[in-house]
């Protein structure tokens, strides 16, 4: 799969592009049995909400064999290489579980982590987001602030503290001010990512943006793959492999098939 002249020039100017269809209905079921598999997982990679279910379980595609394979999926590592004109590796994986009333993630630049903490050089890199559900302004959609890849690390931003899931990655998330936030949205505004299930955002990590909690009955699931360029590898180790990457090699595409042989597998 190759973007459109159209789709580069958006990623180019907003910093993001949404693209649809990227992924069938019967790769979506494979992807779905995946997560349930693994939020009955019990180790430090899981993180929960307050009444036990899973809301992130890190390093998913060293969890699971079907993330995995979906991390060289060729709908996702050929767009990823024509963005960023270089192979990939993956930096962090997860699951994100937005079940009703589960935990708000505040407003932040992914980078602003990667470089901090993990000592990755440049923003030479993307988060690539799968919606595994239908995403509407109901169900608490990814925000973000367009065209803010353009201005760099947010310098005033800070870890916070306060913040009532400090106690898991949190502690490495870099939150932007409310006087910064304010200034951003009143220059560039604000979009909210909706689209069909099997839909991917290709965006890139200095992008401001975050997430509110969902008030309604409908599960909102997206898996995340952020990836790097495979000259722009992290330099620091402090933080566990399930949430910086230790292997730097590049992604090697798999066949546009390549998920759905875990569904044949399971109908044998």
């Amino acid at each position: 799969m190759h973007l459109t002249e159209e789709q580069i020039a958006e990623y180019r100017d907003k910093g993001y592009v949404l693209v649809p269809g990227v992924l069938s209905a019967p790769e979506l079921e494979v992807l779905d049995a995946a997560v349930k598999d693994l939020g009955r997982h019990d180790g430090p990679e899981v993180m929960r909400e307050k009444d036990g279910k899973p809301h992130v379980v890190y390093g998913m595609h060293l969890l699971d064999e079907r993330f995995g394979t979906l991390s060289r999926h060729p709908g996702l590592v050929g767009p990823a290489e024509q963005l960023l004109g270089k192979q990939i590796y993956v930096h962090q994986s997860r699951v994100n579980v937005k079940q009703m009333g589960g935990a708000i993630v505040d407003w932040h630049q992914d980078f602003g982590t990667y470089n901090r903490v993990d000592g990755v050089p440049e923003p030479d890199g993307l988060m690539i987001s799968i919606l595994l559900d239908e995403v509407t302004a109901c169900n608490a959609p990814l925000m973000l602030v367009p065209r803010t890849q353009k201005i760099g690390i947010v310098q005033e931003a800070r870890v916070n503290r306060d913040a009532e899931d400090h106690s898991a990655a949190a502690k490495y998330r870099y939150d932007i001010p409310l006087e910064t936030l304010e200034r951003l949205v009143r220059e560039q505004g604000l979009e909210a990512i909706t689209g069909p299930a099997g839909s991917v955002l290709f965006m890139n990590m200095n992008v401001v943006h975050g997430s509110t909690v969902n008030i309604t009955p409908l599960r909102r699931v997206i898996l995340y793959l952020n990836v790097c360029s495979v000259d722009n590898c992290g330099r620091s180790f402090k933080r566990p492999e399930y949430l910086a990457a230790r292997d730097f090699s590049p992604i090697l595409p798999l066949g546009e098939d390549c998920l759905l042989r875990y569904r044949d597998n399971a109908a044998k």
